[in-house]
C-alpha cells in the first residue's frame, strides 16, 4: 500500500470511532482533539513499518489509533501547560472548555490508548506494552528537561539532542518497531527501524526549530519567529549562544533579556545574528547529517528493497516539508 492509502483507511477508522461510555462531556473534548487533523506521522509510521512484511495493514488499525491517541493525549497536556490558545487553527481544549477539563479528558485519552494497544495480537502483547511503557516514559522525562532548560543559560548541544530524542523521536521509533513486531519481524529488524526513526526524528524536530526562524509564513500556516519571541532553547539558539563572539553575544543576550520590545523587530535582528554566525547552515547540516544517518539502519533491514521504498519515500517527504 502506499502512504496515503495507509493514511486514508487510518482517516476513516478514526473518524469512525466510537464512544459509548459516558458522560459524554468527558468524551467529547477527546473526540475534538482527534477530529482536529495533523500529518497523522505515527500511525502511518507504524502501518509502513508493518507493511514492510505483511500485507494487511488494516489488521493493526487499533495499536495505530493507540499511539495517535497517545500523542494527542500529549499535545493536550502541552497545550495547557503552555496556555497556548489554539492548536492546528482551532481553539485548545482548555479555552474551548476549562483547565480542568482538559486535565481529566488528557488522562483519559491516556488510558484509552492502552485500551487500544491492548488489542494487539495477544502472543506480542507483552513486548508491545513494555515497548510502549518505556517511550510513554521516555516523553515525559523528555518534557521535563524541556522545562528544566527554560531556567537554565548553559544548555549544551548534546544535551539539548538527548531532549529531543527523548520528547519526539522516541515515539516515531516506537511507532516503527511496534508495527514491526506485530508484523512478525526479526528481532534485528524491529531495531534498525527503531534506530531508523530515532534518527528520522531527530532531523524532524531539528527542521522544526529551522522552519521557525526560515520558513514561510504562507506555507507554515503561522507566524514565523515564535521560538525567538519566547526565547526557546533551540538547536539554533543553543548554538548561537555557543558560537558568537563577544561583540554577537552581547547583542543576542540583549535582545533575550529584552521586556520591552517590538516583536517584528526581535525576529529580525536575532534572524541577522544567526545568520551572520551561520546558524541557519549549521542546523541545515545537522538536518541533512541525521537524515542520512538513518539510511544505514532502512537499508540493513532484511527486506526486498522495493517492498523499502514506500517507507523511503515516506520519510523523504517528512524531510521536504516547509509547514
Amino acid at each position: 500500500m502506499t502512504a496515503d492509502e495507509i493514511l486514508n483507511i487510518f482517516n476513516e477508522y478514526l473518524d469512525n470511532l466510537q464512544y459509548a461510555r459516558k458522560p459524554h462531556t468527558l468524551y467529547e473534548p477527546i473526540k475534538y482533539v482527534l477530529s482536529l487533523g495533523g500529518k497523522r506521522i505515527r500511525p502511518t509510521l507504524m502501518l509502513l513499518a508493518y507493511n514492510l512484511y505483511k500485507d494487511d495493514p488494516q489488521s493493526i488499525l487499533s495499536s495505530a489509533c493507540a499511539i495517535e491517541t497517545y500523542h494527542n493525549y500529549t499535545l493536550l497536556h502541552d497545550d495547557l501547560m503552555d496556555n497556548a490558545a489554539i492548536r492546528r487553527g482551532r481553539p485548545t481544549v482548555h479555552k474551548k472548555w476549562d483547565a480542568n477539563t482538559a486535565i481529566l479528558s488528557g488522562d483519559s485519552m491516556l488510558v484509552l490508548a492502552y485500551h487500544y494497544m491492548a488489542q494487539c495480537d495477544g502472543s506480542k502483547l507483552k513486548e508491545v506494552i513494555d515497548l510502549f511503557t518505556e517511550t510513554a516514559l521516555e516523553i515525559g522525562e523528555g518534557q521535563q528537561l524541556d522545562m528544566d532548560f527554560e531556567t537554565r543559560n548553559d544548555v549544551t548541544e548534546a544535551e539539548y539532542i538527548e531532549m529531543i530524542r527523548l520528547k519526539t523521536s522516541v515515539l516515531l521509533a516506537c511507532s516503527l518497531k511496534i508495527g514491526a513486531i506485530l508484523a512478525g519481524s526479526s528481532a534485528e529488524d524491529a531495531d534498525y527501524l527503531y534506530r531508523f526513526g530515532e534518527q528520522i526524528g531527530l532531523a524532524f524536530q531539528l527542521q522544526d526549530d529551522f522552519l521557525d526562524v526560515y520558513g514561510d509564513t504562507k506555507v507554515f500556516g503561522k507566524a514565523i519567529g515564535g521560538d525567538i519571541l519566547c526565547n526557546k532553547k533551540t538547536y539554533m539558539l543553543i548554538n548561537a549562544f555557543n558560537k558568537a563572539d563577544r561583540n554577537q553575544r552581547a547583542e543576542l543576550q540583549r535582545w533575550f533579556d529584552a521586556e520591552d520590545y517590538v516583536p517584528a523587530e526581535k525576529i529580525a535582528a536575532v534572524t541577522a545574528l544567526y545568520n551572520a554566525i551561520g546558524i541557519d547552515k549549521l542546523a541545515e547540516e545537522k538536518i541533512a547529517y541525521y537524515f542520512e544517518q538513518s539510511k544505514k539502519y532502512i537499508r540493513a533491514v532484511q527486506v526486498p528493497e522495493e517492498r523499502k521504498q514506500e517507507l523511503m519515500a515516506y520519510a523523504q517527504r517528512m524531510m521536504k516539508r516547509k509547514y
